[in-house]
């Protein structure tokens, strides 16, 4: 049978195993770092990095967006200047037919070309 005695010296034993597993546990957390402190952290460093890929994503598409507008402001430029310089073209185009024919009125001359012919050489 157990007597008092032997059930204190088994409490102690199991209090100090327990203690040295305790211990073996804290040198173990100690040499290779706490598992929990180590989840943190690569909780913390997942939300750092998608923080920063989200920041890196939203400056991207701020540059696409501000590199289109430019392009289109460009092309607007681009086609101002080509409508300008097609309108110049046909001014200067209707002053040469206009002086051709006032030359060919002085000598009492007459174009033969109608205002259908004109139209039809100014489109192509």
């Amino acid at each position: 049978m157990m007597g008092i005695l032997d059930s204190i010296k088994l409490g102690a034993g199991a209090v100090g195993g327990l203690l040295t597993g305790l211990m073996l546990y804290h040198l173990y957390a100690i040499a290779i770092g706490y598992p929990s402190a180590a989840r943190e952290a690569r909780a913390g460093y997942v939300l750092v990095a998608e923080k920063t890929a989200a920041e890196a994503r939203a400056e991207e598409m701020e540059r696409q967006r501000n590199a289109a507008a430019q392009a289109t402001e460009e092309h607007r430029k681009r086609l101002v200047a080509a409508e300008a310089s097609e309108q110049a073209a046909k001014d200067t185009l209707e002053n040469e037919i206009l002086g051709y024919e006032r030359i060919l009125s002085e000598k009492n001359r007459a174009c033969a070309v109608t205002a259908a012919d004109r139209d039809w050489l100014l489109r192509h």
